[in-house]
């Protein structure tokens, strides 16, 4: 069975490093044998159909091929529709309400547990907030991600130790839950 993919890679083409060409991935991820291969921006987002592995092998074998073919590594995460749509759906903000760079989700590459934010004291950042969702954080930051504080603290090693994780915007979030979606 085909199923469709987002392929999340972590901190590319930011500030002048790292750079991934989106044509580039695109051949790459077709060198791969993935079928219907699309990107999203230029920061670090693919679309792919594949009917062989799972999230976590698929994840591995694209950073194995970027490592290869760009010669630095990249985290990578790999999603389903499935996953991708019920982030959209379980968003514990209201969406529809703000402006999509208040609203920011982290995918995280395993679950996390409520104890790893425990030392954060949510009050005195509001009225910035985040929620966990599964394998994800949702970040509401009113000012943008660039001046939140919080992410900030959301970002240090002892929060995301073990584990990879990479932000997307809510318009990012909703259109690879769009792209991945089957055809009608």
């Amino acid at each position: 069975m085909t199923t469709t993919y987002a392929a999340l890679l972590r901190g590319i083409n930011v500030g002048g490093s790292r750079k991934v060409p989106m044509a580039d991935l695109r051949t790459l991820l077709t060198d791969l044998r993935y079928g219907d291969v699309r990107t999203y921006l230029q920061s670090g987002q693919a679309v792919f159909s594949s009917d062989h592995g799972d999230e976590e092998s698929l994840a591995a074998e694209i950073t194995h091929a970027v490592e290869q073919h760009f010669g630095f590594g990249v985290d990578v995460i790999v999603r389903d529709h499935a996953y991708l749509e019920s982030i959209v759906e379980a968003c514990p903000f209201p969406a529809a309400d703000l402006e999509p760079r208040q609203l920011h989700v982290t995918y995280l590459s395993a679950p996390v547990t409520p104890e790893r934010f425990a030392a954060i004291d949510q009050a005195a950042f509001l009225p910035e907030e985040f929620r966990l969702g599964d394998r994800a954080l949702y970040l509401y930051a009113p000012n943008g991600l660039g001046r939140s504080k919080l992410a900030e603290q959301l970002s240090k090693p002892r929060v995301t130790k073990g584990v990879i994780a990479t932000t997307r915007n809510w318009n990012t979030v909703v259109k690879l839950a769009e792209m991945t979606a089957p055809a009608a």
